[in-house]
């Protein structure tokens, strides 16, 4: 790591890209191989490309990640930190203290709210919203267009690492446009449909049918989302 002038306290690594047009804060480190879009915003003592650091019974893959790439206008606050491997798309916002691991993707337009981890193996597409202080699990899928409240948690591992070291873990899957209310719970390998809407405290142990609206603890069907709150009424 070397120091640079093009920003106050800024180090970069071998071999890093910068593109044109960059807002770079002051005590930004990069690591080597990032490569950064044109237009990117990177604000003060954010973290770039870190490598992983696994513990002796992680499953995870061993070989080094891919460089991390953050796409053309693609914005990381203060003290964020995205590590080598993710894949940030165009237009993109990592908020204050977030935390993006691994072969984490996310797509284009797309926010992650302030201190929300990301864990590794994660895929997020377009136009989603991910609120304050979230955590997704290792294997969590979400489509586009879905809402996810603050305090939510989702989990992977129905054991709790009481199995096989080759026993995949099962994150859950989030289908377009349906939404998670705040403090809600997602166990392992869940599936909430298109459209539907969990209620804030819900804890999800089962399926949730696509434009179902549930609530409580274990989460129940209510009613069906009305066509008034569908997303294309709200775009």
């Amino acid at each position: 790591m070397q120091p640079s002038d093009l920003a106050p306290g800024l180090y970069l690594g071998a071999g890093v890209q910068l593109g044109d047009g960059l807002q770079i804060g002051v005590h930004v480190v990069i690591h080597p191989g990032t490569v950064v879009g044109d237009g990117c915003v990177i604000q003060d003592h954010a973290v770039l490309g870190k490598p992983p650091k696994l513990a002796r019974h992680s499953s995870a893959p061993r070989e080094a990640p891919a460089p991390l790439v953050l796409g053309g206008g693609a914005v990381v606050c203060c003290g964020a930190i995205v590590f080598a491997g993710a894949e940030l798309a165009a237009d993109v916002i990592v908020g204050d203290q977030a935390f993006v691991r691994e072969r984490a993707l996310i797509g284009a337009g797309t926010v992650i709210g302030r201190g929300t981890s990301v864990d590794n193996d994660v895929t997020i597409a377009a136009r989603v919203r991910v609120q304050t202080d979230v955590y997704l699990t290792a294997g969590t899928l979400i489509e586009e267009d879905v809402f996810v409240g603050p305090g939510v948690t989702t989990t992977n591992d129905s054991t709790m690492a009481r199995h096989a070291p080759d026993e995949p873990l099962d994150g859950p899957t989030l289908r377009r446009a349906c939404r998670i209310g705040g403090g809600v719970v997602l166990c392992p390998g869940v599936e909430v449909g298109e459209e539907a809407f969990v209620a804030a405290g819900a804890v999800v142990a089962r399926d949730v049918p696509a434009r179902a609206l549930v609530m409580g603890v274990p989460a129940r069907v209510v009613r069906e989302v009305e066509d008034r709150d569908l997303v294309e009424r709200w775009r």
